[in-house]
């Protein structure tokens, strides 16, 4: 695993933690990512590598499931995010962008962040923004329907209903026009919104919304640890590498959902797990 550690947000914004009642307040520790300016972000930034993070978060946006944000509204301003991503750079790592406003993501990719998390509102001048920069698009296109489903049977609050719905199709369209032009795109899940061993359902999202079989693939792999700066040590099977790998019945590029039911599972070259065939 490589983590970010605590969001750096805004106060109040898409990594606080909101929605509580008035008489309570989220202690310290749940706000360490919080900044009001460039420098506080430097500071925060600086804090986070120092703890160990391997890369750092910023909350460009708005969020669907933190009460009170709106996720197409931008928060931290282009020069604060560029804060962030110098702080980054001096200590050899990178920037990730949660945005789904148009403007926010914008203000992200000509910041310099090298993803761009969600990209819900991403419209024609943010793909040529990406395009132009190289900036990797992770976007969690699965999600929508989980929440939509879970969250209706248990009955989550209609603000985080309203904002799913609101987001869930446009950047599904939006996904599709990203791929279609080129951008980078890396395999994300937001894993932890549903329960983690669903993450192979994304696969056929992005086959659906315009990606072949194999790109859908070497977007989980290839291009996830080129994302990371990690192609050296994963992503591919070569020498020298970690040899983490999995195995499934059947092809996958004749049916993507076979990545859904793992048979085996090959951790730095050792079985760790394997099921027999049903």
């Amino acid at each position: 695993m490589f983590v970010a550690g605590a969001y750096v947000t805004i106060p109040g914004g898409g990594g606080e933690v909101t929605g509580l009642p008035d008489a309570l307040k989220a202690p310290a520790e749940m706000r360490r990512g919080v900044a009001k300016n460039a420098e506080e972000v430097r500071q925060r930034v600086r804090e986070m590598i120092a703890g160990g993070a391997d890369f750092i978060k910023v909350m460009a946006t708005g969020a669907v499931l933190t009460a009170g944000t709106t996720p197409a509204m931008p928060e931290f301003t282009e020069e604060e995010i560029r804060a962030a991503v110098e702080e980054a750079a001096r200590a050899g790592t990178f920037v990730a962008a949660h945005a789904h406003g148009a403007e926010g993501i914008k203000n992200a990719v000509r910041a310099g962040v090298r993803t761009i998390e969600h990209g819900s509102f991403l419209d024609d001048e943010g793909i040529v923004l990406m395009v132009k920069h190289g900036t990797w698009l992770v976007a969690d296109i699965y999600n929508g329907d989980y929440i939509e489903e879970v969250g209706t049977r248990d009955g989550w609050p209609e603000e985080i209903m309203r904002k799913n719905r609101e987001t869930t199709d446009v950047q599904r369209q939006n996904f599709a026009k990203a791929v279609k032009a080129g951008v980078r795109i890396g395999y994300g899940t937001d894993s932890g919104v549903y329960p983690h061993g669903d993450n192979a359902r994304q696969f056929a999202y992005m086959v659906r919304y315009g990606m072949t079989p194999l790109e859908a693939i070497r977007a989980a792999t290839t291009s996830a640890a080129a994302s990371l700066g990690r192609s050296q040590e994963l992503g591919s099977i070569a020498p020298g590498k970690f040899a983490n790998m999995i195995a499934v019945q059947g092809d996958p590029l004749e049916d993507i959902t076979r990545l859904e039911r793992v048979s085996a599972v090959i951790w730095k070259g050792r079985l760790v797990r394997r099921e027999e065939a049903r």
